[in-house]
């Protein structure tokens, strides 16, 4: 979610290398990054993690933001919004320690506890087939047809098993803030509140000597954006319920997320990543989403639950397998089976609704929508120009930069529509997403007769950001 250390313990108890280089050891990383590698990260495993963190974006970026830089130059998609004000958005840079014998959250626990679940697995369905060969052959017939004598009362231990998980899935079905959707949380919103608050200790620990300055024009850009879409969506009440604290650290890596208590990290190396104010606000947007719709304690809960139901079929794995070798085969198997069946494509789906929501976020902050699309169409481009294979998307934790363009192409009429719904100023200027298509036509035209220069590859890939005090 290499230079972050990325090595990272997620909620579901499992290690994830989602960054470039480096193994670092990440006990006190127990909440995934949960960073998104869209650049310079071949052979990695982008993040699979229960944070909304689910939603961060981390591609390498080589140019550093000037401090110097004291103006927005943007020729093709707009100035920036002349409501766009300074805030007054409340710092709040301070430490929190639990009292000592503060019992650990419940996500914390069974963290601690998975590995001794599996292991209890593995140990008990290699007792069983022990015991099993060890059986004198007269033994396992009179077992054999026992069972079939029992038949029906295993059939009913078994339903009634499957009874109990029914209604624990039904009775911990809750409604999704602003997109209604019904989803399993088994986690309480507290518990998760309690880990964001010692993720921020970790992080303002680790980046304690990169934070930028309140002065810093770039601290003010972030700040003044996320002002603005909290201010511009304080009626509802997952946004006016958290405090948002704004933290810009000086690091070349693009990366942003936000915390579940309001925390919000942005690095510089996001402020050149990205063309315009109007992408950065779309980018915040979505990342403010993940955190309203509780995202982290959702992904935890799917995870929690899959792996209860994996522990059955370990136990059986390992003791059906004749030797221990083939089990281990087996256990990975099963293992890549729901990595690739479940956990990916839900978190593919919540992205999507990040992205959704993300996008109504930025249009009643009556920001240009239009773009939302272009911003992963460049993302599209700065993979072909630097030749990074494509991972197909079922291989992936987000949808492909194409696909997420087509999605947020499709939702923009509707975004529009909220957004004039809210008296916002008319759109001047081209569409950007017709100004990139004709940019991209007009570059594959010139690419026939010459090689581009270097200089308008590197443009492309990272375009150049100069922020306005004003």
């Amino acid at each position: 979610l290499s230079r972050f250390r990325c090595q990272r313990l997620d909620l579901s108890g499992n290690t994830r290398n989602c960054f470039l280089t480096g193994n670092p050891g990440s006990y006190r990383n127990f909440i995934s990054k949960g960073l998104r590698c869209l650049w310079n990260a071949p052979n990695t495993e982008v993040y699979r993690n229960a944070h909304h963190s689910l939603g961060r974006f981390c591609f390498q970026s080589s140019q550093l933001l000037g401090d110097n830089i004291i103006s927005l130059q943007i020729s093709s998609v707009g100035q920036l919004p002349r409501h766009f004000s300074p805030w007054d958005v409340q710092i709040v840079k301070c430490f929190h320690t639990s009292p000592s014998f503060q019992a650990a959250p419940v996500p914390l626990f069974w963290i601690i506890v998975k590995p001794a679940q599996k292991l209890f697995a593995i140990i008990l369905g290699r007792s069983i087939r022990k015991w099993w060969k060890a059986l004198p052959p007269n033994k396992r017939e009179l077992f054999k047809e026992s069972a079939r004598k029992n038949k029906w009362k295993i059939l009913l231990g078994a339903s009634s098993l499957g009874v109990v998980f029914v209604v624990f899935y039904f009775t911990h079905l809750e409604e999704t803030p602003i997109t209604g959707r019904a989803r399993l949380l088994v986690f309480g919103k507290e518990h998760f509140r309690e880990l964001s608050q010692m993720e921020y200790e970790m992080w303002m620990e680790e980046y304690k000597g990169q934070m930028l300055p309140e002065r810093d024009p770039r601290y003010q850009v972030v700040e003044r954006v996320v002002g603005h879409l909290a201010e511009s969506n304080k009626d509802i009440p997952e946004v006016s319920a958290l405090q948002w604290v704004i933290h810009v650290v000086d690091e070349p890596g693009v990366n942003a997320f936000v915390l579940p208590n309001g925390q919000v990290f942005v690095f510089t190396g996001l402020l050149d990543a990205v063309s315009d104010i109007h992408q950065l606000s779309f980018i915040l947007g979505h990342e403010i989403a993940h955190a309203v719709l509780e995202h982290a304690a959702e992904k935890a809960s799917l995870v929690h639950l899959l792996d209860f139901l994996s522990l059955i079929f370990l136990t059986m794995i390992w003791a059906v397998c004749p030797r221990d070798s083939l089990a281990v085969v087996g256990q990975w198997i099963q293992s890549k089976l729901q990595e690739f069946v479940f956990d990916r494509p839900y978190s593919r789906t919540l992205e999507a609704e990040a992205d959704k929501v993300g996008l109504q976020f930025a249009a009643k902050a009556c920001v240009d929508v239009r773009a939302s699309s272009v911003f992963w169409q460049q993302m599209e481009l700065a993979e072909t120009i630097q030749g990074q294979p494509r991972i197909p998307e079922w291989l992936s934790t987000h949808p492909s930069h194409e696909n997420r363009a087509e999605h947020l192409d499709r939702l923009i009429p509707q975004a529009l529509k909220i957004r004039e719904s809210c008296n916002c100023p008319s759109l001047s200027g081209p569409d950007p997403r017709l100004v990139f298509r004709l940019n991209m036509q007009h570059l594959l035209e010139s690419s026939k007769d010459q090689e581009p220069p270097n200089s308008t590859k590197q443009d492309l890939s990272k375009p150049k950001l100069d922020f306005a005090h004003t």
